[in-house]
């Protein structure tokens, strides 16, 4: 969806839930008893406080970190049952500051998006380096493809992450942060590809966002966590409130529509009215 246009209706397909789903690094639980369902054929975003469980929900989505209670489901089927190749097929990921092998081309990167779809009486086709054409053309990186990925700017280097993920060919797209490092204008420009990627396909999108303004103006779901539970999730319009940003970020402020889109826009109080508020030894 873009941020000038209205959710269209979800899809029953692609469609993620978890259900009682626990992750956990050790002994430290990180997501506990998770119960939520991720609507196909929308843009959700995931946002919350730092350490909060973001980053872990989406790798316990992906099947990158096994679950220590619960599953997560595609569809209705749980992910841990279906073969890597299977889930490649259907799920396309864009981690938190992926490892670039060295010296590898913006080309050579995006051809990796292809292994799902090969096997071994079937090398190298057509259709593969058609997909990847195409990837790199609706990324904007056709002229970057005999480039030097570790050669690329943060702008440049994040969308030829996506070609890749784009030339995977899946209808569900999990990005992780996406826009860290960037500055606005690249930022914009990347959560605007994510939305016409999103729009033209009917494709799934599920983000770890932590610009809540943001988050608004490109997600039509809302998921908001808050020590690794639940927080709210819905529509950005009826979840976003002053009362949420209270509690799930101890920080005051009013919501009011953004004059551009008409979303939620969080406008955090000034420092003199912060401490007012949480100091009552402070007069208002």
């Amino acid at each position: 969806m873009s941020p000038t246009q209205t959710s269209a209706p979800a899809s029953p397909a692609n469609q993620l839930s978890t259900h009682g789903l626990d992750l956990r690094y050790g002994d430290k639980v990180v997501v506990g008893g998770l119960d939520m369902t991720l609507p196909g054929g929308a843009v959700t975003a995931i946002v919350g406080p730092n350490a909060c469980g973001k980053s872990t929900l989406l790798r316990g989505l992906t099947r990158l970190l096994a679950p220590a209670g619960g599953s997560v489901a595609l569809d209705g089927a749980d992910i841990h049952r279906m073969s890597a190749r299977a889930l490649a097929r259907r799920m396309g990921l864009l981690p938190q500051q992926p490892v670039t092998p060295e010296a590898i081309t913006v080309e050579a990167l995006v051809r990796l998006g292809r292994y799902p779809h090969q096997t071994f009486l079937s090398p190298w086709s057509k259709a593969d380096q058609a997909a990847v054409d195409e990837a790199l053309e609706r990324t904007g990186t056709t002229e970057l493809r005999e480039r030097s990925v570790d050669r690329l700017s943060g702008g440049q280097r994040q969308r030829a992450w996506i070609a890749l993920a784009l030339a995977q060919d899946t209808e569900l797209l999990l990005l992780d942060e996406p826009t860290t490092f960037l500055d606005l204008r690249h930022q914009l420009d990347v959560l605007d590809l994510v939305a016409d990627l999103h729009t033209e396909a009917d494709r799934t999108v599920v983000m770890v966002l932590h610009d809540l303004g943001q988050a608004a103006r490109y997600a039509d779901h809302l998921v908001v966590l808050k020590d690794g539970q639940l927080a709210a999730a819905g529509a950005p319009a009826d979840v976003l409130d002053a009362e949420l940003v209270k509690d799930v970020f101890d920080v005051n402020c009013r919501v009011i529509p953004d004059p551009e889109t008409g979303t939620p826009l969080v406008v955090p109080k000034g420092r003199t009215a912060r401490r007012t508020s949480d100091d009552p030894a402070v007069p208002a």
